[in-house]
């Protein structure tokens, strides 16, 4: 205790007022000498300089992502077609990163999130198109499965799970995952399994939507690191998903036949009229809309937080023939580059393309089908080459219906 006659004391740090260090008085009852208001200065100044460089990092990562015409030309360099949902997507990501740049401004307009649903069927590049993007972007990514998620405190996997995957993409870094994309597939598995709400568990369907609302909408989850139900005593991290962009892909198998009773498609007539309805039937996903979804299976809470619905073309000839050999990574190309590296030349002749794609058309397998169709025809080449003597190995359509009688993947045809 500080005796009253050698003056008044510093009220933060118990110093004597001196010559070397004057005591001033603040308010009443408030006394600060002068190396304290210099502590509380210099802490100031650096809790602001702080501020403005999370600031200006901020603004420079999104100053540097490209314009939503920049993401589409890149889009096309691995996606074949699909023009429309290019669009869409672009726009949604440019203007989500732009969404997590804005300052509070005087006018306290808060952008909401705007999430996507992707429908179409398989094999129409759902994946890869979400695969791209977060490519490009530089950005944590991660693709889980909803087929695999129950509600809490059943078997499968908590709808925690989804952002344990977005963190081990950037090795635990949270802020980095708080402006990450988590792309959702199989969505529609998730679907209730009929129109009325379920008054018991829907374990694996309406149940697991519920629980997927506060991902979406944005709000702080506790994350188990290692898993929820293995290690109970873990500590557990806290992820804002404010931030965090949602793509949702579907097939939705038979939301066509919804889709066809909203649009009532059956009409009565004669004439050039019959090819114009034979075509709207044929494309019937274009026309989807949330309604359809509802009908589904998808709960209404769920759709209204993924505002931003497109959907993808089935792959026509044409398509699936670009998509053999256009994009960077095309099929046609890591055939030959696996067989460069060990020196040899592969050629496909363009009778081998076109029927590769007709059969992949006739299978009704989309883009994925290309893929196994191409390996069943190469497996026997890539077993005797790298033994054999030769520089140059070519693939005409004679080999390629050889290969596919000798595997007998002719009894594999899905009758239409």
């Amino acid at each position: 205790m500080a005796n009253k006659k050698s003056g008044i004391m510093c009220s933060m740090c118990g110093a004597i007022d001196n010559k070397l260090n004057p005591v001033v008085t603040v308010l009443d009852g408030l006394n600060l000498c002068t190396d304290c208001i210099k502590f509380i200065d210099d802490a100031r100044d650096s809790q602001l300089k702080n501020q403005d460089s999370k600031e200006k990092v901020v603004s420079s990562e999104v100053s540097s992502v490209p314009t939503p015409r920049e993401i589409k030309t890149f889009l096309d360099q691995y996606v074949i077609g699909q023009d429309e949902a290019k669009k869409y997507l672009s726009v949604a990501v440019y203007n989500h990163y732009k969404r997590i740049s804005q300052g509070k401004g005087a006018d306290d307009v808060d952008i909401e999130k705007s999430n996507i649903i992707l429908v179409g069927p398989t094999g129409t590049g759902k994946t890869l198109l979400a695969k791209s993007i977060a490519r490009l972007l530089d950005v944590p990514f991660a693709i889980v499965d909803a087929t695999v998620l129950t509600e809490a405190g059943y078997v499968g996997e908590d709808i925690e799970s989804l952002l344990v995957r977005l963190l081990q993409a950037c090795d635990y870094d949270v802020a980095r995952a708080e402006k990450g994309i988590v792309f959702i597939d199989e969505i529609d598995k998730i679907a209730r399994k009929s129109d009325n709400p379920s008054i018991t568990r829907d374990v694996s369907g309406e149940g697991v939507q519920q629980g997927l609302l506060k991902l979406l909408e944005g709000s702080t989850v506790l994350v188990p690191p290692n898993g929820g139900r293995k290690h109970p005593e873990q500590k557990m991290i806290a992820v804002d998903t404010k931030n965090i962009l949602f793509i949702c892909g579907g097939a939705f198998d038979g939301i066509e036949r919804k889709i066809a009773s909203r649009l009532n498609t059956h009409v009565v007539g004669y004439g050039h009229d019959e090819a114009n309805r034979k075509h709207q039937r044929e494309n019937l996903m274009r026309y989807v809309m949330p309604q359809d979804l509802k009908s589904f299976g998808l709960i209404p809470e769920i759709i209204g937080r993924l505002p931003i619905l497109t959907s993808l073309d089935p792959l026509d000839k044409t398509a699936l023939r670009r998509i053999l050999v256009e994009p960077k990574n095309a099929i046609v190309r890591q055939y030959k580059k696996l067989f460069l590296l060990d020196g040899v030349e592969l050629e496909f002749t363009d009778d081998a393309l076109g029927l590769i794609v007709d059969k992949a058309v006739e299978y009704k397998l989309g883009a994925r089908g290309l893929r196994s169709i191409v390996e069943t025809i190469m497996v026997d080449a890539m077993f005797e080459v790298p033994s054999e003597p030769v520089k140059k190995f070519t693939v005409d359509a004679g080999y390629v219906q050889a290969q596919l009688e000798k595997a007998h993947f002719e009894k594999t045809r899905i009758e239409g």
